[in-house]
């Protein structure tokens, strides 16, 4: 595997770190501006909103720059976003300093993911742009534990500039390290948003929204819910973040082969069900630890299992315009994060954190009902309407 690949990864590292990390330090950042858990919330809800519409925006506009120089300078923009945060006065800075992040960042994801499938061979494209996931995913494993300590025991600040030093540090292997890449040609943006007026692939979208949106209606708020219903402190909520992560990293490789066992369809349903079901127990069994930790494991694991099965059954779905149905698919996951920590906190403010998982089940199943339509539309009027669209 070319060591350009794992250097890529550390970008996404950083950028996923960057992403997660506002969620576990919402308490510490809302007592430093004095303002509610719900608006602090709202810096998850901006990021991934304009992570969403940025991703498939500026991989277009820039989509004749050369990599390399491309992939340096939008680090740079990322760290000044990162520092605009630590260093930011008040609470509206701090906002825009993430709309600065999201924007950059979403473009290093997608730079790193096609890099990484232009530099190896064909036979190794699926293996490397799994790395650059594990990039992401290792964020959420080690990254946010790691803020939640560094931002409680120094402030809220401290992770941004933590997330700086990361970034100059990527900035110094991708200068250093990897070579000049010519752009590929690119569809245009207008071409992508086409494929959607396919009702089989839009509901499979749909899916992917809604069930994020369930999630990160309780994930976004995770640390409140914990110290409000387990009374724990933030040492061992970052212990339970840390759980949670790892169980995630697994449970995206059992979604994998879950789905090369049963089938994407077959597994899509069972995947999103049984989560369904996961959030309305949660709340449940915060008696027990123990038992809740079980069921968070469970819950976690799920979150990330559903992902390679429906990238796998969005290739299946549409293999025509299966490169701009996964591209699409990233800013429908973000979409969803982004209405989630909304809802989410609307549910805070109307009711208490205690009801954000029963909420977020409401939406996990529309999810279903959505992949339920998708997966029983016929295959045959699929492709009729892909060759019509690529004609256009």
């Amino acid at each position: 595997m070319n060591f350009s690949i794992y250097l890529l990864a550390i970008v996404s590292f950083v950028v996923g770190m960057a992403e997660l990390i506002v969620g576990g330090i919402l308490d510490i950042v809302s007592d430093g501006f004095g303002i509610s858990i719900s608006t602090a919330g709202e810096l998850i809800t901006v990021y991934s909103l304009v992570f969403a519409i940025a991703s498939p925006v500026l991989l277009t506009v820039t989509a004749k720059i050369e990599r390399k120089r491309l992939l340096l300078w939008t680090l740079l923009i990322f760290l000044i976003g990162n520092m605009i945060a630590f260093i930011s006065p008040n609470f509206i800075v701090l906002f825009l300093s993430r709309i600065i992040s999201a924007a950059s960042g979403s473009l290093l994801v997608v730079l790193s993911v096609t890099i990484a499938s232009s530099i190896v061979k064909e036979e190794y494209r699926a293996r490397a742009i799994g790395v650059i996931f594990m990039g992401i995913s290792g964020s959420l494993v080690l990254g946010v534990p790691i803020g939640l300590v560094i931002g409680n025991h120094f402030g809220w600040r401290s992770p941004f500039l933590f997330i700086a030093v990361l970034t100059l540090i990527s900035m110094a292997g991708v200068y250093a390290l990897l070579n000049k890449i010519e752009p590929r040609p690119m569809i245009s943006l207008k071409q992508q948003l086409q494929t959607l007026k396919n009702s089989k692939t839009l509901s499979a979208q749909l899916t992917s929204v809604l069930f994020l949106t369930g999630h990160l209606t309780l994930y976004a708020y995770l640390t409140p819910f914990l110290k409000s219903t387990l009374h724990l402190d933030a040492t061992w909520v970052s212990i339970f973040y840390f759980i949670f992560g790892i169980s995630a990293v697994f449970g995206g490789g059992f979604g994998g082969w879950l789905a090369d066992k049963w089938g994407s369809k077959k597994s899509i349903l069972t995947i999103v069900t049984v989560f369904a079901v996961t959030l309305f127990v949660l709340p449940n069994v915060t008696s027990s630890i123990t038992i809740f930790v079980i069921v968070m494991m469970i819950w976690s694991a799920l979150s990330w299992a559903i992902t390679p099965a429906q990238q796998n059954y969005l290739i299946e779905t549409a293999p025509e315009t299966s490169d701009i149905q996964q591209s699409l698919n990233n800013s429908a996951l973000h979409i969803g994060i982004a209405l989630g920590s909304v809802i989410g906190g609307m549910v805070i403010n109307q009711y208490s954190v205690q009801a954000n998982a029963s909420v977020g089940g409401v939406f996990i199943i529309f999810a279903l009902l959505c992949a339920i339509f998708s997966i029983t539309r016929k295959p045959t009027e699929n492709r009729q309407e892909e060759v019509s669209m690529m004609m256009e």
